[in-house]
């Protein structure tokens, strides 16, 4: 029963800093942290360039959304600011829960996470507005460890694989990371 329990708990030390992983109050206002609903207004025709910019805004919250988790993580801080910088819900809750029970377990990430991300779809038409983003993470790199004494946990592992993430347009105008997958199973 012991290993299962490491196994799911190594698990869920992965999610933060590989997309799977976070209910935290953030400090934004209510209607900032909602998806757009379009609710009573009809589509519009958006230009290739519009959604050149929206791509690009999505992959500018993806980095962020990396970067923050990063530090969060070596940090042992569930509650950085620059989460709600570049994630929503459903994902910042559970990149905070996986931050903070890795901090339980006295475990924290350290090391470097290498990234190439791609927009594969934008759909400015859809309620709310949303990019599609695929990854392949390089988490050879990577490591979760004892905080106390650097030793690498057990189980965890690293390596190259796919990882998707979707962004989302605020009312706000903002573009957050709001849903997330790390596919170890899928290397690339």
């Amino acid at each position: 029963m012991r290993a299962r329990r490491s196994r799911r708990w190594t698990i869920c030390l992965l999610s933060p800093a590989i997309l799977v992983a976070s209910a935290g109050c953030g400090t934004e206002p209510e209607a900032a942290t909602r998806p757009l609903t379009g609710a009573g207004t009809a589509p519009a025709a958006h230009s290739t360039a519009d959604e050149q910019a929206a791509g690009k805004a999505a992959l500018a919250a993806y980095s962020g959304y990396l970067a923050a988790s990063r530090v969060a993580s070596a940090r042992s801080d569930p509650g950085h600011p620059e989460l709600t910088r570049f994630l929503a819900d459903p994902l910042l809750t559970r990149v905070r829960m996986a931050i903070r029970e890795a901090k339980e377990h006295g475990a924290m990430r350290t090391g470097r996470l290498v990234s190439d991300p791609t927009v594969v779809s934008v759909d400015l038409t859809a309620v709310p507005p949303s990019v599609e983003i695929q990854d392949c993470l390089d988490a050879t790199g990577y490591q979760l460890v004892y905080a106390k004494d650097h030793r690498v946990v057990p189980g965890t592992r690293g390596g190259r694989y796919l990882a998707t993430a979707t962004a989302t347009r605020y009312p706000d105008g903002r573009w957050l990371i709001n849903a997330g997958a790390a596919h170890q199973d899928q290397p690339c």
